[in-house]
């Protein structure tokens, strides 16, 4: 039996690194591209991981979103 112990501290580094942080942004950006204008994005670092973030920043975008689900699409 193999067993195996997880390194939360270095876990959360790898969460946060700039690697992921990169990561994110680019899909981010793929997901905000695909969407249409109107849409932003943001990332930021919290405590455990990086985070990012796309919205419907604009009116049209936001009716856009919600009739026809753009930002969910735009993530396949």
């Amino acid at each position: 039996m193999i067993k195996f112990e997880l390194n939360r501290k270095g876990v959360a580094d790898l969460m946060k690194s700039k690697n992921m942080q990169e990561v994110l942004k680019k899909h981010a950006t793929n997901i905000k591209n695909k969407s249409g204008s109107g849409y932003e994005q943001d990332l930021h670092v919290g405590k455990n991981r990086a985070n990012a973030r796309v919205w419907a920043s604009s009116e049209q975008a936001v009716r856009d979103t919600y009739k026809n689900n753009t930002l969910l699409k735009s993530v396949k």
